[in-house]
């Protein structure tokens, strides 16, 4: 059982987790207090709009359906635009057995029952993700990882795992949105949550003198292995090149596919992404390794360096050439 989040406390969760966050003028008294409960919250319910420029929807509702129709709504490029504060018109009537998965974080998210008792407007936040909900219609990178940070941003608020984020789908069986398989969404929505934020670098304390150890005897002469090389300029090219390209399209990918095997082997990436396009998981995982590293601000920017990129050679097995 969890109070609602306030609204500062929703922009701040957002924007802590890397979201890039507008506030739509109003959205902070606009709900639909009065039409039933608000809280305790449960979970997070992912949608799709089924249509194009559907801001202004999402916030003004229909005649049949006042707004605001969602919490957040997601655009193309990434950007949230906070639409509604308090009960929104989402979700509708949910199932029981839908409802009990989602509330005990399980991993088995059965097919909603026909009877739907709960109020779902009532336990859960909403996000609407601009899409035509045709199977055709992309999500771009940039939209994907904005949705991914969003439902990770309340999960972590709330103590949540992402089981407690399921699609209109699975909450009802009226419904068949988000376009998109759930149990990948929440694969990826798991790996946000274990990456710590706002956790300010600690310096490293001064080393303690070792204690000379006693000379070794003579190691056998090892076999000469040749190591993998990266080029700094390509992987720099790549990080900013490769975000933008369509799904499937690398820059420079043997050269990418190093340095995400070696992120994979920090926990920083998840191993399916090991594909050779530098995009924007990968630009968040290199971002990860840069902080690890001790960097920040501009200088833990996902983009490589010779220093941070020459250290995870030297951990991992690569070479670096200018």
């Amino acid at each position: 059982m969890s109070t609602p989040m306030t609204a500062d406390q929703f922009v701040k969760a957002l924007k802590a987790e890397g979201a890039t966050v507008v506030e739509h003028a109003g959205w902070r008294t606009h709900n639909r207090a009065g039409h039933g409960d608000w809280g305790p919250v449960h979970g997070v319910v992912i949608h799709h709009t089924a249509g194009t420029n559907s801001l202004s929807l999402c916030y003004n509702g229909r005649s049949d359906l006042p707004g605001p129709l969602c919490h957040v709504h997601i655009a193309k490029n990434g950007t949230l635009t906070m639409v509604g504060n308090g009960r929104a018109n989402h979700a509708g009537n949910f199932a029981a057995n839908a409802v009990s998965a989602m509330k005990k974080g399980s991993s088995n998210h059965p097919r909603p029952d026909v009877a739907e008792p709960i109020d779902g407007n009532a336990i859960t936040y909403g996000v609407e993700v601009e899409n035509k909900g045709n199977g055709k219609d992309p999500y771009p990178e940039a939209q994907r990882t904005a949705v991914v940070r969003f439902a990770a941003a309340i999960c972590r608020f709330h103590g949540w795992t992402a089981e407690s984020v399921i699609g209109h789908k699975e909450g009802t069986r009226r419904k068949v949105d988000p376009s998109f398989n759930m149990d990948d969404f929440r694969d990826e929505v798991a790996l946000q949550l274990k990456k710590v934020i706002g956790k300010p670098v600690s310096k490293p304390t001064k080393p303690t003198t070792p204690v000379k150890p006693a000379k070794p005897a003579k190691p056998a002469k090892p076999v000469k292995t040749v190591k993998p090389s990266v080029s700094l300029a390509h992987l720099i090219e790549a990080s900013k090149k490769d975000p933008k390209l369509a799904q499937g399209k690398t820059t420079h990918k043997a050269e990418v596919k190093v340095v995400e095997d070696a992120l994979k082997a920090e926990g920083l990436l998840k191993g399916k992404y090991v594909d050779g396009a530098f995009g924007t998981l990968t630009v968040e995982a290199y971002r990860d390794w840069q902080k690890k590293c001790g960097y920040t601000g501009d200088a833990a920017n996902g983009v490589p360096g010779k220093a941070s990129l020459t250290k995870l050679g030297k951990k991992h097995g690569f070479t670096v050439k200018a």
